[in-house]
């Protein structure tokens, strides 16, 4: 887990050293251990490694091969290099290291971009394959890792965030109408390849860009999840099912034990981490490290979710850290979580996962996560309505968006109003034909671009502004692909994940199963209040907020007067989800 930086120079004028050191910089919380260089003709790749495998400096990137003429850089990990690093012994190629790095370009070199459908991890890559004048890039199949790029007529930039691509002064930070409609209409999920910033894209998630001369020559798709049973499917049992399951999870959560270093989980007390946890513990020579966090209580509703954690941590013996939180500390906090987002999120969590880090950072570099379940395994509350026959994209949009396009309009100014290309998006989603179904529609598309563009990176960014590798099980390709070709009533029936919770009956006590579903609570923010309310007041009443001429003045007072009666479909505060975007804005001063 690291960050990475690169530029492909246009022009003779731009200082290639100065301008990648700057921006390699920017992501020393990414890779605390180690940064790297490597300039080559135009072409400058920089790095920040958080050392997990191959400890020592052979492994340092970005990882230079002049035998093959490549130069790697690299963020993630590739879970099963080893087993592709036998096969490429056996073609014969040599290797220097133990990494998984080094298996990348010798990967690449032996099959081309079709070494990328060989691996099994979240990664972001980026190789200067030098002898053929190409920059390729590309992104895992889930878009786990962040890969960011800049077209501008002086150079191509690209990186693991938003804030390396900004530091290079070569980009200029415009707002993106587009985006801001995604933002708020789709639950601050802004599909790739769009972000915030108009001059600032995304690789797509399993896709591939070529770059010479930094002109992009091809940007391919390897990798679509489909729901389409196969032919070996149709006699499958609802007990074959769940025995397949179980078999890939166990091994998914091996496959991400792998490590020069310990590895602990992020504990919630929900199925999906207490499942993690109990597969987990038996891959484990040593005690396992597990952790939780919580808040203090407001609104009425508690925030922490301790009972269910402390029973998970008894029943296997783990080494448990219980982190509580004071509501000051919350407070105080919040700037910088605010500045480690590479794009704005209105998650209530995304401090709790910035605090959890900073705990758990103390003594370890890489945890177990159970991001994913939810969205892989039908869930949520608004999957059942969608098994209707009469459901539609409509449907979906009732239950799952922020707001329709004609309210949006009432919320900002004229000028940033262009047309919904949130609804369109969505829309022609379900209109596709990808799925055969509604509910697979849904799911599919909560699969591929919601958990990539909000719980993922979310996920990403707070943990690795503190140098903290958090790695997903149910993310984990052959779990999803699985679970995607599974009938849609296996994962919905029950108020959801029903197969995943029998499959987890197997591994993890059922108090925890049969418990009410829970979430990542932090009342404070969910309930804006005092201080909170404060800040908020303070940050959209400031001469910056109206010189920026995003909102409707009467839409802020209407928030500020009452937060507590505007929420979302999903329950979520308005008045957060706007204050949250100019709290970002003022944070990264754009």
């Amino acid at each position: 887990m690291c960050g990475l930086a690169g530029i492909i120079a246009r022009t003779p004028n731009i200082e290639l050293g100065a301008t990648i050191e700057k921006m390699t910089d920017s992501m020393r919380q990414r890779g605390p251990d180690a940064k790297g260089i490597l300039t080559r003709n135009n072409t400058a790749l920089g790095h920040r490694r958080l050392q997990i495998i191959d400890l020592t400096d052979q492994g340092q990137q970005p990882m230079a091969d002049p035998e093959l003429g490549l130069d790697v850089a690299f963020n993630g990990c590739i879970y099963n290099f080893q087993e592709i690093r036998q096969a490429l012994k056996e073609k014969g190629y040599r290797f220097f290291s133990v990494s998984d790095t080094e298996v990348i370009g010798k990967a690449y070199h032996a099959w081309g971009k079709e070494s990328f459908k060989r691996f099994n991890g979240m990664f972001a890559i980026a190789i200067n394959d030098w002898r053929n004048n190409e920059v390729v890039l590309t992104r895992d199949r889930l878009g786990i890792k962040p890969l960011y790029y800049s077209d501008t007529d002086s150079a191509l930039l690209f990186a693991s965030t938003t804030q390396a691509i900004l530091a290079s002064g070569l980009v200029s930070p415009e707002l993106d109408p587009a985006a801001l409609n995604f933002y708020m209409s789709f639950h601050s999920v802004v599909p790739a390849p769009k972000t915030l910033l108009k001059e600032i894209k995304k690789v797509e998630p399993g896709t591939y860009q070529v770059w010479r001369e930094g002109q992009k020559l091809q940007e391919i798709r390897w990798w679509q999840l489909s729901n389409k049973q196969l032919s070996s499917d149709k006699g499958m049992s609802t007990e074959d099912w769940k025995e397949a399951l179980l078999r890939r999870l166990h091994r998914a959560v091996e496959r991400r034990s792998i490590a020069d270093v310990p590895v602990g989980v992020l504990l919630s007390g929900g199925v999906d981490s207490s499942l993690i946890t109990g597969l987990l513990a038996q891959y484990s020579a040593q005690p396992l490290h597990t952790y939780s966090i919580g808040f203090e209580a407001s609104g009425g509703e508690r925030g922490d979710e301790f009972e269910y954690s402390d029973l998970i941590a008894k029943h296997f013996g783990t080494e448990h850290h219980k982190i509580e939180i004071p509501s000051h500390e919350l407070l105080k906090h919040l700037p910088e979580s605010f500045k480690a987002m590479s794009e704005p999120m209105v998650s209530y969590d995304n401090i709790a996962f910035w605090l959890l880090s900073r705990e758990v950072s103390k003594d370890m570099k890489v945890v177990q996560s159970g991001q994913g379940a939810d969205e892989v395994f039908g869930g949520y509350h608004w999957y059942p309505p969608l098994m209707s026959p009469q459901a539609d994209a409509g449907t979906y949009c009732q239950y799952f968006m922020d707001q329709n396009f004609e309210r949006y309009q009432q919320m900002v100014q004229s000028r940033w109003v262009e047309q919904d290309y949130a609804g369109d998006f969505v829309r022609d989603h379900f209109a596709s034909g990808i799925s055969d179904s509604t509910i697979n529609s849904a799911l599919q598309l909560d699969t591929t671009v919601m958990l990539t563009e909000d719980p993922v990176k979310r996920v990403d960014n707070m943990t690795m502004a503190w140098g903290l590798e958090a790695r997903v099980p149910f993310l984990d390709h052959e779990v999803v692909e699985l679970a995607a070709r599974m009938p849609p009533e296996l994962k919905v029936k029950d108020d959801g994940k029903w197969i995943l919770k029998e499959a987890a009956r197997h591994v993890i006590p059922n108090a925890v199963i049969d418990r009410p579903k829970g979430y990542f609570p932090v009342p404070a923010l969910k309930y804006i209040e005092g201080p909170y309310l404060e800040m908020v007041r303070d940050t959209l009443n400031s001469a910056a907020c109206r010189e920026r001429g995003l909102f409707q003045a009467h839409y802020i007072d209407t928030l500020l007067d009452n937060p507590k009666e505007h929420l979302t479909p999903l329950r979520g505060s308005r008045l957060w989800q706007v204050a949250l975007l100019e709290l970002w804005l003022q944070t990264h001063q754009i």
